[in-house]
Order: C-alpha cells, then sequence, then structure tokens
C-alpha cells in the first residue's frame, strides 16, 4: 500500500483531541452523498445475548469516532471513543465493559439487558474535520419461560358453571393467544377473553365440552405454549321419581313398596315423609342401596307425601312428592248426643260418625228396622211409641269392613201406662249381623 496522503502526525493525535475536534464541528456537517447508517444485528434482541450496531457507509479519511449512548452526542452518554491512527480505544462514563468497538466503527454489546434498550449515536470524525452522525436502535426482550395454564374450576357442573382459564406468567410486552383442539379460539357467545387476552372465560360449559386448552406467549425474540388443559365437566343429577306398587293400600293389611327410580350412575338415595327425614320403624325396610322403602302393614299414620332424593359429590336432587292414601274403618261409630232419657212431645235428633278413609256409608235401624241412610237421624215431637234400640250402622266399600252401634232410647210419656220397650240390645245386636251380611251379598 501507498503511504498516506496527509502527515502521519495527523493519524496520532490523542482521543482527547479527537474529543474537541468532534464538539468543534459538530455544527458544521455538510450533505454526503452516501450517508452514514446504523443496522442493528438483531434489532429485537434477547435479554443476556449480543448485539453487533454495524456502521455502513463509512466515510474516506476517518480520524476516528465516538459512540454514545442515546439520541444525540452527549459526554456523558460517552460509551468509548476508537482513534485509528494508533488504534487507541478509550472507554467513556457510560461504558459497562460489556461494549467492544471495532475498527470497523461497529459496537458490540453483550449480555444485554433491559436496561440496554434505545438508541446509539455514533459520531465518525473525518481528517477535513468535518463530523457525521447516525443513530441506531434495539430493543430487548426476555425469553418467555414456558407458559401454564391455571382454573378457577377443574371440575365444572354443565350448563351451570363458568370456567376462568388463567395463561400464567403474566410478563411485560407479551402477547398472548389461545388454542381449542390445537384450533385458534373460535368467536363464540359462549367464550369471552380479558382486555389483555390472558383470561379466558367459559360460560357455562356444556357436557360434550372435551375439548383441550392451549395457551401461547409470544414477543419479538421468543414464542412459547403450554401444556394442554382439559376440564371434567359434571353432570348434574336428574330429577328422580317414585313408583308405587299400591298407592291406595287398606290398613293392616297391605304392604307398600315405594321404589325411587333414577337414571344418575350409584348416586346416594334419601327418603323424605311428610318433608321430615324418614324415622326409623321396625315396619319400614330400606333395600337396594335405599332405593327401595317397603312400609309393612301400613297404618292410617303412613299416610302422607312421599319423596325420595338423590345426591353426589357435585349436586342433589329430590322428586316430586307421592302421595299414600292409606285406606281404613270405619271404626267403631259414635252416636251423639250421648243422652239416653227424653220426654215426650221433645225432638229427637241423633247424629253417627265414625272414622273411616273413605267416609263410611251411614245406616239407621229402629228396633231392627232399617230407616234411612243418613248420618243424621231425626224425629219430631216422639212419643214413648218412639221407645227403644236405636243402632247406626257404618261400612266402607273400599276396605270391606263395617262396625255398628246401638243406643237404647226411653221416652217418658207423663202417665203410667206401659209403653214400647221395643227390641233388646241384643236382639238389635243380631238385627244388624243379619244386615251386615245382607249387605255384603250385594
Amino acid at each position: 500500500m501507498g503511504s498516506p496522503s496527509v502527515p502521519p502526525y495527523r493519524w496520532c493525535i490523542p482521543w482527547q483531541r479527537l474529543l474537541l475536534t468532534a464538539s468543534l464541528l459538530t455544527f458544521w456537517n455538510p450533505p454526503t452523498t452516501a450517508q452514514l447508517t446504523i443496522e442493528s444485528r438483531p434489532f429485537n434482541v434477547t435479554e443476556g445475548k449480543e448485539v453487533l450496531l454495524l456502521a455502513h457507509n463509512l466515510p474516506q479519511n476517518l480520524l476516528g469516532y465516538i459512540w454514545y449512548k442515546g439520541e444525540r452526542v452527549d459526554a456523558n452518554g460517552r460509551i468509548g471513543s476508537h482513534v485509528i491512527g494508533n488504534q487507541q480505544t478509550t472507554p467513556g462514563p457510560a461504558h459497562s465493559g460489556r461494549e467492544t468497538i471495532y475498527s470497523n466503527a461497529s459496537l458490540l454489546i453483550q449480555n444485554v439487558t433491559q436496561n440496554d434498550t434505545g438508541s446509539y449515536t455514533l459520531q465518525a470524525i473525518k481528517e477535513d474535520l468535518v463530523n457525521e452522525e447516525a443513530t441506531g436502535q434495539f430493543r430487548v426482550y426476555v425469553e418467555l419461560p414456558k407458559p401454564y395454564i391455571i382454573s378457577n374450576n377443574s371440575n365444572p357442573v354443565e350448563d351451570k358453571d363458568a370456567v376462568t382459564l388463567t395463561c400464567e406468567p403474566e410478563t411485560q410486552d407479551t402477547t398472548y393467544l389461545w388454542w381449542i383442539n390445537n384450533q385458534s379460539l373460535p368467536v363464540s357467545p359462549r367464550l369471552e377473553l380479558s382486555s389483555d387476552n390472558r383470561t379466558l372465560t367459559l360460560l357455562n360449559v356444556p357436557r360434550n365440552d372435551t375439548a383441550f386448552y392451549e395457551c401461547e406467549t409470544q414477543n419479538p425474540v421468543s414464542v412459547r405454549r403450554s401444556d394442554a388443559v382439559t376440564l371434567n365437566v359434571l353432570s348434574e343429577l336428574p330429577k328422580p321419581y317414585i313408583t308405587s306398587n299400591n298407592s291406595n293400600p287398606v290398613e293392616d293389611k297391605d304392604a307398600v313398596t315405594l321404589t325411587c327410580g333414577s337414571e344418575a350412575q350409584d348416586p346416594t338415595y334419601l327418603w323424605w315423609v311428610n318433608g321430615q327425614s324418614l324415622l326409623v320403624s321396625p315396619r319400614l325396610q330400606l333395600s337396594n342401596g335405599n332405593r327401595t322403602l317397603t312400609l309393612l302393614n301400613v297404618t292410617r299414620n303412613d299416610t302422607g307425601r312421599y319423596e325420595c332424593g338423590i345426591q353426589d359429590s357435585v349436586s342433589a336432587k329430590r322428586s316430586s312428592p307421592v302421595t299414600l292414601n292409606v285406606l281404613y274403618g270405619p271404626d267403631t261409630p259414635i252416636i251423639s248426643p250421648p243422652d239416653l232419657s227424653y220426654n215426650s212431645g221433645a225432638n229427637l235428633n241423633l247424629s253417627c260418625h265414625a272414622d273411616s278413609n273413605p267416609s263410611p256409608q251411614y245406616s239407621w235401624l229402629i228396633n231392627g228396622t232399617l230407616q234411612q241412610h243418613t248420618k243424621v237421624l231425626f224425629i219430631s215431637k216422639i212419643t214413648s211409641n218412639n221407645n227403644g234400640a236405636y243402632a247406626c250402622f257404618v261400612s266402607n266399600l273400599d276396605t270391606g269392613r263395617n262396625n255398628s252401634i246401638v243406643k237404647n232410647i226411653s221416652v217418658s210419656s207423663g202417665s203410667s201406662a206401659p209403653g214400647n220397650s221395643g227390641l233388646s240390645a241384643r236382639a238389635t245386636v243380631g238385627i244388624i249381623i243379619g244386615v251386615l251380611v245382607g249387605v255384603a251379598l250385594i
């Protein structure tokens, strides 16, 4: 190579004089045909990696160059200067020990941090004492960790619960995406995204939601995707129902079997009578995993509303009530009022009542003669001729049972003449038995 066309001493100026020259000539910078530019390789840098600020279109006949942190020439932001003549590089106040200035004016920064993000300015000092400046920049991003999904409810109940999926961790300058069965998130009124897309809410999850969900995080230097998460959608129990082998049993005769029907798999069965939990009784038998309730020799006290319930770890449901109508009676009737003696000319008004379900049929006999089929017997202005045995006969066609009672009524005539004493109670009972037999044969 030929000798330099300028005196050698101009290539050996110290860096202090280079700085002075740069400062004096900063304001005089005529345009050039090839503009000095800075290229960042890469522009987006992963934290902990390195970046090279490469100078393009360097002017000829350079004395040296200076790198600054920032968009302008500032002594406090000086990273370092390089004198070409003696290849001397001198660090500045902004030098961190991670910067290297090469002879081609490029600047290498190693082990970058997010604080390194920003602009860097190169000032080129030429022999003609004309400065050229160019600014480049880069951005530093963390390398994203593998994300993971957290759920507020891993076992939602179908068509009832909402599920919130959150993509963790939360990092700055990060784009969040969601995938369902490896497909981009579809548009659906059942899916809601938060403003930053980090949270996905699923409304009223259906039973058939067997999809797997993934979240993805992106920034300019990395893309990471989470492991898949699936939902264990639990089915809410269907409403049970009760079947009965006999809805109208006869007291002290029939047994009743109530069965709780359900399509659920192995639920727990419960029973209620008239809204109260089932009481322990030797007449009550539970079987088939409490699904079946048997009432032995039902009594009238068993009448009421029966309900069965099913439950599991998710929900509980109760059946509609089934009414058990126990048929009974008639019990021994009662004639009122209890009076046995009356004065001649009084009105006789007798009423008969017997407990029975359904209500019994009533018949009256006076001295063995059938009078009427009513509950009340009324005779006005009785005389001694109305003395006798008054019998109330009751029958229940549904139970096939009947009963009776006899009451001897005496009427005082006010004279000593004997009246009609009527039949004895024993004779009347015999007549009633005959009537009962006759009714049974009808």
